[in-house]
């Protein structure tokens, strides 16, 4: 089969053309062989584990869990219960995440009620403020 260019890989995974190079730089797939030119000549096993890569990172796996899913993949001892378990833990952490992201949307929510929009930003901002950690009533 002809290799693919840089820019068919990119167009068939629908990932930029840097993105590939990313992938490359951080051996998630492999060097592809290059024409006496220069230019990357890929095979075409390379647009299904792009595929796979950015589905993961759709899904929030960092690079490194990428890494260890791929890993799960070609070990033959592997079974879908340790598969599993990541899963599991991914979701823990994005259920810790989520958590996160109430505990600031209800501490933005009650700075935003604290501000008075006629006050001048630059001696009587509450949200400001507490950026600068000061609380002028421990001044008091």
């Amino acid at each position: 089969m002809k290799p693919l260019s840089i820019g068919e890989v990119a167009r068939l995974t629908g990932v930029g053309v840097e993105t590939v190079r990313f992938y490359e730089r951080a051996d998630l797939i492999s060097e592809p062989l290059r024409r006496s030119s220069g230019y990357r000549q890929y095979s075409r096993d390379v647009v299904p584990r792009i595929k796979f890569i950015k589905r993961a990172r759709e899904l929030g796996f960092s690079l490194s869990e990428i890494r260890e899913l791929f890993s799960l993949r070609v070990d033959p001892d592997t079974t879908c219960s340790e598969v599993r378990q990541r899963v599991e833990k991914k979701i823990s952490q994005i259920d810790d995440k989520i958590d996160d992201l109430r505990k600031m949307q209800h501490a933005l929510g009650h700075l935003k009620r604290a501000c008075d929009s006629n006050s001048p930003t630059a001696t009587e901002c509450p949200f400001l403020d507490s950026l600068e950690g000061f609380d002028e009533k421990k001044l008091v």
